[in-house]
């Protein structure tokens, strides 16, 4: 199972997924372009002393992604998902696709996808922050993978 993140803004959000990279031993791919610099103190911070346990690749963007990820199903976690995750059956090889902050993923993003899944959350909440929705979709996937 593997983490990824198109275009994030936010660089505590990418600290925060290097954290869940290192902890849980994944890989973290970042498709850029990034809405920060990697050297900003923020990410820095966010990310503490877990930056150099993490598995991070950083892809020039979604075409290097798509041509450097290997294997494994692309599944799109949005707000306009078709599947709730709990009905969702992932396996061992699955890589978790999370969009960008501020836009989500665009209409390329989605048709790449071979699902689309959503985090049921109450009716009037627009949506959970980036970090912890993969820290969610992440321990779905290892609980019913491992």
């Amino acid at each position: 199972m593997r983490l990824a993140l198109f275009q994030p803004a936010i660089p505590q959000n990418v600290g925060a997924c290097i954290r869940l990279s290192a902890c849980f031993g994944v890989e973290l791919h970042v498709i850029e372009p990034t809405g920060f610099r990697f050297d900003d103190r923020a990410m820095k911070r966010a990310a503490l002393d877990y930056g150099p346990l993490g598995h991070m690749t950083r892809h020039a963007g979604w075409d290097a992604f798509q041509r450097d990820r290997g294997p494994g199903r692309l599944i799109l976690f949005t707000t306009k998902g078709a599947t709730p995750l709990n009905d969702f059956v992932f396996r061992p090889d699955d890589i978790l696709l999370f969009g960008s902050e501020p836009s989500g993923a665009p209409d390329f993003v989605h048709d790449a996808a071979e699902a689309r899944v959503v985090i049921p959350i109450q009716p009037e909440a627009r949506s959970l922050n980036l970090s912890v929705s993969a820290g969610i979709a992440l321990w779905e996937g290892l609980r019913q993978t491992s």
